[in-house]
């Protein structure tokens, strides 16, 4: 068979044996999902109950929400599970007393934080200790106010704190206020820095003199600038190795003077190289300092000096070294004089400043390591460089000077204004350097000077006037006081101007200003400002500062305090800034308890941006979404979003954005997010996730270059000009880097509430209707696997229907039928039943399975004659995006061509169908496609014909298909046959090709593209044709049938080679319409046959050479079967009269079955049903299987052993899908038949004329009723032509007795290939004698064993390789090789 596809109307598939889970939309179901995507079904909690969160500690998973059981198990709100035992674990006593909303996962500490809506253990804050199985209030009491609830918990960016966000009040004494972030969001993090020395700007070293001595001969890592601000990570062209064997030193050295505050150093971890211990003198005074530095293993303070330790650890990206205070030099001298392997080596050396800085001399103004943008300055009137000696020997200064006549006004008169990189928040000492004016010799010219500082929005600004008559150097102070850092909206400025009253007369009539440099000295890292204004109304309490909705706790501090109360301000961390703008922001206590106010959600981004999200509006038109960084909340842009938001998510610097909203709140995406957005925190733009769901989104989760998305909504837009889109009921899966929605691997329809984030396995939750392991729209790809259960491949493309939810009355419930119940319960009457002769005209054929789009109703692969790719073509009823389309392309349908390989789908070229695809077939490059459509701008109804190499339908001179009066074109078959060259056979429902009559079958003679009918022709409608014959020289078609002559035969044959057509077997003991029919590989005398009888009850029958049987059927009136088609197996079941021990038929389409409720497809063995696969429709009813097809244009079972992997469909059958085959009913039927009087010629049976021993043996195995249930039925005459089965039934009913069974140990059948002994040698002919030519061991069972010369009967012989034969001498009857007897 080679490649296996399975097509149908479904969007979830799985094996029948795994869907064993009911489930109830009214509970909440916990599924895991693998690393492929299939999910599985964990356990449910009680009715109305709700899973909302969930983190992973170690192997367990810990999951919260509101709950008072999960399966079995007895839990109040929280519980745990664990993969490995499958079990889940109440969490001790004395937990949340109340919903919980939000988890966290304490790794480190081996703590689970709980949030929500309770009282105790703590107020909406719990602590599980998974050491010590106990629960606790957190360190910080809890958190009250609002709603005293607590929605979101989740961690900073460096994962020390956690974020607390809900609906709560916290409150701050007043004396103070954190400005904000004290750590500078663009250094990396390291542990080896501290707040303080990473707000430090590095100083410029481009014009340095840098010399590193002795250094490495390897040219990758010669090179001492390229750790100054490394451009990637320690390796090559990033790191310097000194001489192998050597300390080394580093010389760094500026010929102006500098203001510095220690180093920085990074360590390399290449292999034989890294330094463990140096030191640093300072130039020009020679003096080796003492350094402090943040002891990264312990975080305590440490001092150093002659020897400072560099840790070896690569967790520590760098270390910062600081001197006892900020030092006026020309540059440093490093020793690297202790190392590890084979010599000393540096990753990053960066000569930190006091703080920040400013030069007045653009050109000094370079850009800092880590540093978005440099200092700047802006000037007005004339100044010029004015460069002149310092006090440090060999050095010089260069300064700007402007002469401004004596007499001018300030306003009138130059300035110029610095605008130094601030790179973090905190308590600044501004100075500004004047230079000595004896070395400039223009003592007499300087007069005063006035400078403003602005240091912050929000902050006062600060007029000073500075005397510039000193005549040495000298650094005026100037500010000192809280700073805020430098943003794309703010930036500190220090202006200077002529004084409103100089001083001093001038020089020839002429002041002269003179401008150096500014140098900002931090001094704290917590900067704070007084809290004495009021706060307008707001509510606050007098004497503290209040926040709402969010809470910063360092899971360092050992502190113990009350947040239900007022905290100290040595407790506020510069995050909760946020909270006290958001408080003030809505309006206070009132607005926030009328409008519902909380905030839901927050993420930290690397920059050190906080964005928090939810339901709120602030008085600056913020709408659900802010963001928070250096020191203040900010709208994002276009005022946020028009609905609350529910969740965020972050990747890099993509934020997922989550909830109930339509649109920013100016409408800047013409409603595209629908519930889903994307806000780029670089370019600060919003954009659409395709055009968002139809619903609201719960939970959002980033994984492995995928976004998870789980709600209430059950529609992906992928248009934003139409609703229309595919089908994702509670569940989709975004690709981050393509920017397309992509299968989710498993299939889910429900409110879903959770999906969890960087968990594996994963975990989603929710009110689940329907789930199967496989999500699958449409089409999946079937092959052998190394368990005993097949490797079921997804459709890896999306494929589209209509954008509503809706459910049509032809969709139907899926019923479970306990799988205790395999044993049919049939009455024999109903099994050999005949249907009355019907009316003389033809039924219609019934209505197939309902096929909603998306729905794969066809397909066949095709190898590409340029690449020799092998792809699958698949039609039916669906549209799809082409692979690599951008968003808003237009949208293909009905018709595409997948590439398993690259999980890519493609449109063909040209015009596209209009209507549904029902059968397709490719011969070499040419694809034949029928159904029920049309092709704009083409002749074409119901067929059409495209040349896959070209890319082009090729229809030209082909006629079109007409219908008859009143009905459409359909075109349900389209085949070939080995025997008859250039000829295709298109089967359906049409009246003409053209003005050929040829009504519901007609052949194509491809080399002229002519019409041909096929013998006399048929009249009706045809729904299947399959061949016979070794060389497939007899066509088989089948559906709502007559012969021209008006003979009624739902099943038909036509010898291709005298174009003439008979019935199969009696037209009348066909039931009904036939759907689906297979002749068993080729044999005319095997044929089945599936359909509807005239009152819609299915039937299956099966055709022996000679009769039509209707068999065993437990299938109800909901059945619809759309396809047979015989299969191959990787194991062997126990052979019988109808199908052989290494195949099934396997049945697909809608089936609903007594025994085993809803299936899409089963497998038939003969003797009983075995539910196969499982489907569900995006709504969670039953889905249905179309057709299965495969690579092989021919396949033989003689030859399936010597296939690949891959061509043999796995079925798992007998035990491991717990099946209890319905042989016992079925040799119940087999023990009817009598042994035949060998004068009887066949033509009767005797029920009760059974051999003298057997009468009374009953079968004390299964095995002897397979062995007793191979005798009659594979001779072939019917037992029962004068027996009543309702009558024999009744006596058995009526004696509480079970039948019994004859059992002759001799007459047992080889059954191997049971289809060639169809029936005996006709009623018309004797038997005949012949001799053994050969011994025969008749081991086998069912053989005849013989020796050379002895006298036999053959009593069959229409099989060329076995004949059936009785032994004259000793009367045992048995199968033997026909070649050898004569």
């Amino acid at each position: 068979m080679g490649k296996v596809g399975l097509a149908g109307a479904f969007s979830g598939l799985d094996l029948f044996q795994n869907n064993s889970h009911t489930f109830d939309s009214t509970t909440s179901t916990l599924l895991q999902r693998a690393s492929n995507g299939t999910l599985s079904p964990l356990a449910s909690t009680n009715s109305g109950g709700r899973i909302s969160a969930g983190c992973t500690l170690d192997d367990s998973f810990y999951f919260a929400g509101s709950f008072s059981s999960i399966g079995s198990t007895s839990a109040s709100n929280i519980a745990s599970y664990t993969p490995s035992s499958g079990k889940f674990l109440v969490l001790g006593s004395n937990g949340p007393n109340g919903e919980v909303d939000a988890v966290f996962c304490d790794a480190k500490n081996k703590k689970v934080w709980a949030g929500g809506s309770f009282t105790s253990p703590g107020a909406a804050v719990a602590v599980w200790d998974t050491s010590s199985n106990t629960w606790s209030k957190p360190p910080f009491n809890g958190l009250t106010g609002a709603e005293g609830r607590v929605l979101s918990i989740t961690s900073n960016s460096s994962g020390s704190s956690l974020f607390f966000a809900g609906s709560f009040i916290t409150s701050f004494q007043g004396n103070g206020t954190v400005l904000n972030s004290t750590n500078n969001p663009n250094v990396p993090f390291s542990p080896g820095a501290s707040p303080f020395s990473s707000s430090l700007v590095p100083i410029p070293l481009q014009g340095a003199q840098i010399v590193g001595s002795p250094s490495s001969t390897e040219a990758d890592f010669s090179n001492i600038t390229n750790i100054l601000c490394p451009s990637g990570s320690d390796g090559p062209g990033n790191s310097w190795f000194a001489g192998d064997g050597n300390q080394a030193v580093i010389t760094v050295r500026d010929f102006s003077s500098l203001q510095a505050s220690g180093v920085r150093l990074g360590n390399t971890f290449q292999s034989n190289h890294g330094t463990t211990g140096f030191s640093v003198t300072t130039i020009p005074d020679n003096t080796v300092q003492t350094l402090k530095y943040l002891d990264p293993t312990t975080q305590q303070n440490s001092t150093c000096s002659n020897t400072c330790p560099l840790s070896t650890d690569s967790s520590i990206l760098y270390q910062d070294f600081l001197f006892d205070s900020p030092l006026s030099i020309t540059g440093v001298v490093i020793t690297l004089s202790e190392w590890t392997g084979d010599g000393p080596g540096l990753h990053i050396l960066q000569l930190l400043s006091s703080g920040a800085f400013a030069s007045a001399i653009d050109s000094n103004n370079v850009q800092s390591c880590f540093a978005p943008n440099p200092s700047n300055t802006t000037r007005t009137g004339d100044w010029e460089v004015k460069v002149a000696q310092t006090n440090i020997s060999g050095t010089t200064q260069s300064v700007l000077v402007s002469d401004v006549a004596v007499g001018t006004s300030a306003s009138a008169g130059p300035s110029l204004t610095w605008q130094p990189y601030v790179s973090a928040s905190g308590n600044y000492d501004i100075n500004m350097l004047v230079p000595g004016c004896t070395n400039f010799q223009d003592c007499a010219a300087r007069t005063t000077v006035t400078v403003t500082i602005f240091p912050g929005n929000g902050l006062d600004p600060t007029v000073t006037n500075v005397d510039q008559t000193n005549t040495e150097d000298a650094s005026v102070p100037i500010y000192n006081g809280p700073i805020l850092p430098t943003t794309p909206d703010f930036v500190t400025t220090i202006t200077m101007t002529l004084a409103n009253n100089p001083t001093g007369s001038g020089s020839n009539g002429q002041y002269e200003l003179v401008a150096d440099r500014i140098d900002l000295v931090l001094t704290s890292a917590n900067a704070t400002t007084s809290s004495n204004s009021s706060d307008s109304g707001t509510g606050s309490s007098s004497g503290s500062t209040e926040g709402f909705g969010f809470f910063e706790w360092p899971l360092s501090s050992t502190s113990s305090v009350d947040a239900t109360s007022i905290l100290s301000n040595s407790t506020e961390t510069s995050a909760d800034q946020a909270a006290i703008d958001l408080f003030n922001g809505i309006g206070g206590n009132g607005t926030i308890s009328s409008e519902n106010a909380a905030i839901a959600s927050v993420a930290h981004h690397s920059s050190g941006t906080i964005f928090l999200a939810g339901n709120f509006t602030t008085s600056s038109n913020s709408n659900n979404i802010v963001s928070f960084k250096d020191g203040s909340t900010s709208p994002l842009p276009n005022n946020g979003l028009d609905g609350s938001v529910t969740a965020l998510a972050l990747d890099g610097d993509n934020l997922f954005v989550g909830g109930s909203f339509m649109d920013t709140s100016s409408a800047s995406t013409n409603g595209q997010l629908k519930g889903l957005a994307l806000y780029n925190v670089q370019s600060q733009k919003w954009s659409a996730l395709g055009a968002g769901v139809n619903g609201k989104v719960s939970s959002l989760a980033v994984s492995g270059g995928q976004l998870f998305i789980a709600g209430n909504f059950t529609q992906l837009f992928t248009s934003s000009s139409a609703n229309a889109g595919s089908d994702a009921p509670g569940f989709a899966v975004w690709n981050i880097s393509n920017s397309v929605w992509v299968n989710s691997g498993g299939f889910v329809v429900g409110s879903m509430t959770f999906v969890a984030n960087e968990t594996s396995p994963q975990y989603i939750a929710g009110n689940v209707v329907a789930s199967e392991s496989i999500g699958a729209s449409g089409m999946v790809m079937v092959q052998n696997s190394g368990s005993d259960v097949p490797t079921v491949s997804p459709l890896g493309v999306q494929l589209d229907g209509s954008a509503a939810f809706t459910s049509t009355s032809s969709t139907r419930r899926r019923s479970i039928v306990p799988r205790t119940s395999w044993i049919s319960h049939v009455r024999l009457s109903q099994l050999f039943s005949k249907r009355q002769t019907s009316s003389s005209s033809l039924a219609s054929l019934p209505d197939p399975a309902p096929a909603a789009a998306p729905a794969v109703l066809a397909g066949a692969f095709w190898t590409n004659s340029t690449s020799n790719d092998e792809v699958a073509v698949i039609g039916g009823n669906f549209s799809f995006l082409p692979s690599g389309s951008s968003f808003g392309s237009a949208q293909a349908a009905n018709l595409g061509i997948y590439d398993q390989a690259r999980a890519t789908i493609s449109a063909l070229q040209g015009n596209q169908i209009n209507g549904t695809v029902r059968s397709l077939l490719v011969d070499g490059d040419t694809l034949y496609v029928g159904g029920q459509f049309t092709i704009s701008g083409l002749n074409v109804n119901g067929f059409a014909i495209y040349d896959l190499a070209k890319q082009q339908w090729d229809v030209s001179g082909v006629q079109a298909l007409q219908p008859s009066s009143g009905s459409s074109v359909i075109v349900r078959s389209i085949t070939t046959s080995t025997s008859k060259a250039n000829t295709v056979i298109v089967a359906g429902t049409f009246a003409q090709a053209g003005s050929l009559t040829c009504q519901a079958i007609c052949s194509l003679d491809t080399s002229s593209n002519q019409w041909n009918s096929l013998g006399n022709g048929i009249n009706g409608e045809v729904s299947s044709v399959t061949y016979a014959g070794s060389n497939q020289e007899t066509l088989v078609a089948a559906g709502s049938i007559a012969l021209s002559d008006s003979t009624e035969a739902n099943v038909a044959q036509l010898t291709l080679s005298n174009m003439s057509w008979a019935a199969v077997g009696s037209g009348s003991d066909i039931p009904g319409p036939v759907t689906a029919l297979e002749v068993n590989n080729a044999n005319a005398s095997s044929i089945f046959a599936a359909g509807k009888t005239s009152d819609n009850t299915t039937f299956l029958s099966f055709f022996d050479g000679q009769n039509w049987t209707t068999l065993v059927s437990t299938l109800q009136k909901d059945t619809v079967i759309s396809q047979l088609a015989m299969v191959p197996l990787q194991d062997t079941h126990a052979a019988n009269s109808i199908i052989e021990s290494d195949r099934m038929l396997m049945i697909s389409g809608s089936l609903d079955d007594s025994s085993f409720g809803n299936a899409s497809t089963a497998l038939f063995d003969g003797a009983s049903f075995i539910p196969y696969l499982v489907s569900s429709t995006v709504s969670g009813t039953a889905g249905s299987v179309s057709s299965l097809f495969h690579s092989l244009s021919t396949f033989s079972f003689t030859q399936q052993h010597f296939l690949a992997t891959g061509v043999v469909i796995l079925i798992s059958i007998a035990i491991s899908a717990g099946v209890v085959f319905l042989l016992a009913l079925i040799g119940i039927l087999w023990t009817l038949f009598a042994r035949r009087d060998r004068d009887d010629k066949l033509k009767q049976f005797d029920a009760a004329a059974e051999d003298d021993d057997s009468i009374h043996h009953r079968p004390s195995s299964l095995l002897e009723h397979i062995n007793a249930a191979t005798r009659g039925t594979i001779i072939g005459a019917s037992p029962f032509a004068q027996h009543s089965s309702e009558k024999e039934e009744e006596r058995l009913e009526g004696d509480g007795m079970e039948p019994e069974y004859a059992h002759d140990g001799d007459n047992y059948v080889r059954a191997e290939t049971p289809s060639a002994y169809g029936g005996a040698m006709g009623t018309e002919e004797a038997s005949r004698p012949a001799h053994a030519r050969y011994s025969f061991d008749g081991a086998g069972e069912g053989e005849l064993p013989l020796t050379a010369g002895a006298e036999v009967e053959i009593l069959d012989d229409r099989d060329h390789a076995w004949w059936y034969a009785r032994d004259i001498k000793t009367g045992h009857e048995g199968v033997v090789p026909a070649a050898y007897l004569y």
